[in-house]
């Protein structure tokens, strides 16, 4: 599934998978995208920036690589959601295997 179509259980779980922190029960893991006490460290730790796209929507951002300037972005209708799906984007790539139980 494209990183950028996550939503729900499924970017949960993507993000439980880069910390290292999952289950593969579809109610085990935490709830990154819709929880701030979940999902916002994980927004300062790695110093994602957000903004409002031009479509009403966020845009998130991570610098990858600071010497060539490389960077990651995810899109979603709220912050934690294109946060999110720009974290899992700069750990598993654009693509990821999501369990069948999760789509």
């Amino acid at each position: 599934m494209k990183t950028s179509e996550l939503s729900g259980a499924a970017l949960d779980w993507a993000v439980a998978v880069c910390e290292k922190n999952w289950t593969f029960e579809p109610d085990g893991c935490d709830s990154y995208s819709t929880d701030w006490a979940q999902g916002g460290p994980l927004i300062e730790r790695d110093g994602i920036d957000i903004c409002t796209n031009t479509y009403g929507g966020w845009i998130a951002t991570l610098i990858t690589d600071w010497e060539d300037g490389t960077f990651v972005q995810g899109e979603g209708d709220t912050c934690l959601i294109a946060a999110m799906r720009c974290y899992v984007a700069s750990k598993l790539g654009d693509e990821v295997e999501i369990p069948k139980e999760l789509t």
